[in-house]
């Protein structure tokens, strides 16, 4: 078995990378997933790199409550979420009849 080809990134890369995450305000875990590395690399990185060149801890934002939505925000998202189960029903619906018409039973 062939082992895989390790891969490596320059460190003008791994600095815009780090950024992204800082910037963003967006999980280590999610950017990770998107750009397609390990979720441990990426914290690497963010550890060794920070803003600044400060430690990551000291970049971190504080932890604050989140604000309620308005009435106009509380009302896109209760149709959001009616039309996102909509959507689901939908989903399974198809799923079912691919699986009748395939001959498979699920």
């Amino acid at each position: 078995m062939e082992k895989a080809k390790r891969r490596s990134f320059t460190e003008d890369y791994k600095r815009q990378t780090v950024d992204l995450v800082h910037s963003s305000g967006r999980s280590i875990g999610s950017i990770a997933a998107e750009i397609g590395l390990a979720e441990t690399v990426l914290r690497k990185w963010v550890n060794k790199f920070g803003v600044s060149g400060q430690p990551a801890a000291a970049t971190r934002r504080p932890t604050t409550q989140a604000a309620l939505p308005t009435a106009d925000q509380a009302s896109e998202i209760a149709q959001l979420r009616r039309e996102n189960e909509r959507l689901r029903m939908e989903r399974d619906i198809l799923k079912k009849s691919i699986a009748i018409f395939a001959g498979t039973r699920t």
